[in-house]
């Protein structure tokens, strides 16, 4: 409930439309209960062949009468305590009785009067006349009801769009917020469950609270005040089996949000089965995977029918018992009051039920009070399963929303030397998980405008090194740091501002090239956008090759490109931002090989005056390094120029392919 109370508390902050909300469901109840006492007139009144002052004219008559009788006998009680003595407290209580009677009575008298001159003046004096001004009431209170239930679905309903767009907007930014460690951990389906399926059912429930679940609760409250202004005592008798319901209503609702929390994780995985498959559509074809897939996404939509189909046993259950609740309060009501107005009793079982017997009329409101309290009992029940569903998901939601990252903003951060200075890794040891370390103890110092390599077989640690130095993740022993300030006691913001990283997997956003040139350098005008183009060798086929030039829409994830021109973009890309330390993470992987030695050229003239790092086991890209680092299972083996590892380390000319080169 904390969490969904979390989501509720968003909503609240459109205050106009939630007041709107809740004054339009105020109105309905009370026009609700309103319509239904217009059995009364109907039933008392106009059944009999009477009017309203008809009705009014002879209450007061009636009531009169029984005031003088009363008055009769409350005298001979007290000519009955002066002759007997003061000793018999059963004429005393007796005596006390009639004469709370009497004020009653003269109460409703004095209420009587007061009415009967306006009842005269403007209500009309035959039965049918009557009978017509009540309809006619009935039928406007409905249709002013009808418009406040139109306006309150309408704020309602824009309360939940609302509330959505406010909560996917605080969910998206909490997770851009969030270390890559939890992206590794959450898989994209489950992510995208998040975004749509939770975002959407909780903010469902804020719909259901100010609507239905708010609305229908006030509507019972109206009627079952109507029913206990008739006769309090009669309501409670038929209320009995209420708390055994109840407490079955309680257990449901239970069972019902711990099924739904486990058919959204079951429906994350069915996500996670989409984007697997239709990601990697291309090999399961050439693979002729179809049917394993297949197989593979049955096994996991069926545990989620199972997970559904629980939650729809245990919803298929709050419509009876809601209905078995209602049916005993009824048959109670139905027992209890003939029995009062068949017999004329104003007594049940010792107990006093009303002042005066009931009348037809005023048991025939009492029941159709009781009858309007179970149509929104019946409404809540079902929307009783949407809430859960609201509930569980919000829980769904928060839990990733509540995860703290692993690396943060320091509390008092330090600036960064300008231009940048010596780069230092000291004992750095770093692992995913703590079994398997993939890194340890690394040292290594870099000079300002150095240019380093980093070669090794896959998986020794190469790119979790370099991720270490923008801070992607921090090390669990050891420390980065720059000009000996400590990376982890510098913004974030102003760290990575000072770095530019192209790596192997390229990624372009669905948007121009241009656009996808200028994503590191927002402010960059179209004329330095060509230039870093033109530098990365990526304006001839721009211009060329693609017929809206640099306004061209690169597709999803750059599908519409090829992998060697997605890269030079991305190179493109960094050299506009012009970073004080380049990272290139297999940069030129995807490079043809026509363009290999352009793509040399370039390199060889960016990285002067700047310090960086470059994974690579291309030759032509080595002999740009000043120095060549080389790694296996997580350590540094050796560390030379290009020419003294050809010379003395094995490792290195296995991996640079020297072996091969010489033998051809």
């Amino acid at each position: 409930m904390h969490n969904f109370f979390r989501v509720l508390r968003i909503a609240l902050r459109h205050r106009l439309t939630v007041i709107a909300s809740v004054g339009c469901s105020l109105a309905i109840a009370l026009l609700w209960g309103g319509n239904i006492t217009a059995i009364y007139p109907i039933v008392d009144i106009v059944m009999a062949g009477k009017s309203i002052p008809q009705y009014v004219d002879e209450h007061i008559a009636e009531t009169e009468t029984q005031i003088s009788e009363l008055d009769e006998s409350v005298a001979r009680l007290r000519e009955t305590l002066r002759a007997e003595g003061a000793g018999q407290s059963s004429v005393r209580l007796n005596l006390d009785y009639q004469t709370s009677e009497i004020e009653d009575k003269q109460t409703k008298l004095a209420q009587l009067k007061r009415w009967a001159p306006w009842a005269h003046q403007y209500l009309p004096n035959t039965a049918f006349e009557t009978l017509t001004l009540v309809c006619l009431g009935l039928f406007l209170g409905t249709i002013l009801k009808s418009i406040f239930r139109i306006a309150g679905a309408y704020c309602t309903t824009r309360l939940r769009h609302l509330t959505a767009f406010e909560l996917r907007k605080q969910f998206y930014r909490r997770t851009m917020r969030l270390d890559l460690s939890t992206f590794g951990e959450t898989s994209p389906g489950d992510l995208m469950n998040r975004f749509t399926g939770d975002v959407n059912l909780a903010s469902n429930g804020t719909q259901e609270v100010f609507g239905t679940a708010l609305r229908a609760p006030l509507m019972i409250v109206v009627c079952l005040a109507g029913a206990a202004w008739i006769s309090w005592q009669l309501l409670l008798l038929t209320m009995i089996s209420a708390p055994l319901s109840g407490y079955a209503i309680h257990w449901l609702a239970k069972a019902l949000k711990r099924s739904n929390r486990k058919a959204l994780e079951e429906l994350s995985l069915v996500y996670d089965r989409l984007e697997e498959t239709f990601g990697g559509l291309k090999v399961v074809k050439a693979f002729t995977s179809e049917s394993r897939e297949r197989s593979r996404f049955h096994q996991q939509s069926k545990q989620f029918y199972r997970k559904s189909m629980r939650i729809a046993f245990y919803d298929s259950l709050v419509s009876p018992l809601t209905e078995m609740m209602g049916i005993g309060m009824i048959v109670a009501a139905v027992v209890a009051g003939g029995y009062l107005v068949l017999n004329q009793q104003t007594h049940l079982l010792g107990i006093r039920i009303s002042q005066d017997p009931l009348t037809h009329g005023w048991l025939t409101l009492f029941y159709g009070f009781l009858a309007g309290a179970s149509d929104p009992i019946r409404r809540l029940s079902g929307i009783f399963n949407g809430l859960q569903k609201s509930l569980a998901a919000s829980d769904h939601l928060y839990e990733l929303f509540d995860r703290e990252s692993e690396v943060v903003d320091p509390s008092v951060p330090v600036a960064l030397p300008s231009p940048v200075g010596r780069i230092q890794f000291r004992d750095v040891s770093f692992y995913y998980k703590p079994e398997e370390p993939v890194l340890r103890g690394i040292d290594l110092t870099v000079k300002p405008g150095e240019t380093i390599a980093l070669i090794g077989p896959n998986g020794c640690g190469k790119s979790t090194l370099m991720n270490l130095l923008p801070r992607f993740y921090d090390p669990q022993q050891g420390s980065v740091s720059i000009e000996g300030v400590d990376v982890r006691n510098v913004r974030i913001r102003d760290l990575r501002a000072r770095i530019g990283v192209v790596t192997q997997e390229t990624l372009l956003f669905d948007d121009t090239l241009a656009e996808n040139i200028r994503y590191g350098s927002p402010g960059a005008t179209d004329e330095q956008v060509v230039a870093a183009a033109k530098r990365a060798h990526a304006h001839k086929f721009i211009t060329e090759k693609l017929s809206d030039g640099y306004n061209t829409m690169v597709g999803s994830r750059g599908g519409r490109l090829s992998g060697g021109q997605r890269q030079r973009i991305a190179l493109a890309r960094a050299i506009l931002r012009d970073p004080e330390i380049l990272i290139l993470d297999e940069a030129t992987s995807q490079i043809d090989v026509e363009s290999e030695r352009l793509i040399h050229d370039v390199l060889e003239e960016f990285v002067q005056d700047r310090t960086a790092f470059m994974i690579t086991h291309r030759p032509s890209t080595l002999s740009l390094a000043n120095r060549i680092v080389v790694m296996e299972q997580g350590k540094i083996v050796n560390v030379g120029s290009f020419d003294e590892l050809a010379a003395k380390c094995q490792l290195f000319r296995r991996l640079a392919h020297l072996n091969q080169r010489e033998s051809a």
